[in-house]
């Protein structure tokens, strides 16, 4: 979903909703078929599966009102484009996975965990949440700015670049909070404090095990929201038992070409055809 926001903003802003014939707008959906191809070619997977957020109200907002309430609703223009976007990636012989009640993240951290233990897998995201689920066989790609530009990290360039651990990155979001996600950690420490808290102690378990070793001013602020922390740190962790499935030999790469040809003719994407060989 991260990445259909993208590409319809990288040309909404400039006020070209690209349309097919008929006036259906389709700039979101071209622009992620270029990302998705652009990937496809990078990686070389062998298997491919794609993971959506099917409507807002999740777990998450059981747990916190709040989460994700500053959102602005979507754009009248990309709300056709939702389907849209997952008939293209059917098109492709590419399962298109979600579960009412939860988010893409805990469908795609499942899926990866459940697959990981035989497979190398990568998950391609904007969405730095998902760090937190790099391991020895999960590298998690970030899409950077611009096509084909990304970074790859595995738990040794995390470590390296960041200073933490996968688990230690859910522990800093809890603690900062996530403005974006709406939801506020504690309330007066920032991203570098908390990656400082959590470097040194290691864990918020082992922040809270040695608070007396804190300036007064931290102290203070953690004591005065230590709810809302511990409420932050569940909201920030990707769940991996979701329950949804997928069998392997179902999401095997292997493109029909007259199947993904008879979809692009329908949305004008003739542009796009080169992409597919």
């Amino acid at each position: 979903m991260a990445i259909l926001f993208r590409a319809y903003f990288a040309t909404a802003y400039g006020g070209g909703i690209r349309r097919t014939s008929g006036g259906i707008p389709v700039n979101g959906v071209h622009g992620f078929v270029r990302y998705f191809m652009d990937a496809v070619n990078t990686f070389n997977p062998t298997h491919v599966a794609c993971c959506w957020d099917l409507g807002s109200a999740t777990f998450r907002t059981e747990q916190f009102a709040g989460y994700k309430a500053n959102r602005p609703e979507a754009p009248e223009d990309l709300i056709p484009q939702f389907e849209l976007v997952k008939e293209v990636v059917s098109s492709f012989g590419v399962p298109n996975i979600g579960l009412a009640g939860f988010e893409a993240d805990d469908c795609i951290g499942t899926l990866a965990k459940l697959h990981g233990g035989e497979h190398e897998v990568f998950v391609l995201t904007g969405d730095h949440d998902l760090l937190q689920l790099v391991d020895d066989k999960i590298s998690v790609v970030i899409m950077k700015k611009g096509h084909g530009n990304y970074k790859v990290y595995t738990p040794e360039s995390l470590l390296e670049e960041r200073g933490l651990t996968p688990e230690q990155v859910i522990d800093v979001k809890g603690l900062m909070g996530d403005t974006s996600d709406n939801y506020p950690g504690v309330r007066g420490i920032g991203e570098k404090t908390a990656y400082k808290l959590i470097q040194e102690h290691g864990s918020i378990d082992g922040l809270l095990a040695n608070l007396d070793a804190l300036t007064a001013s931290v102290r203070g602020k953690i004591e005065a929201d230590l709810e809302m922390l511990h409420l932050s740190r569940q909201l920030a962790r990707i769940r991996c038992d979701v329950p949804v499935e997928l069998h392997i030999d179902n999401c095997c790469w292997s493109v029909d070409r007259t199947a993904v040809m008879k979809k692009f003719e329908e949305l004008e994407f003739r542009n796009l055809i080169t992409l597919i060989g």
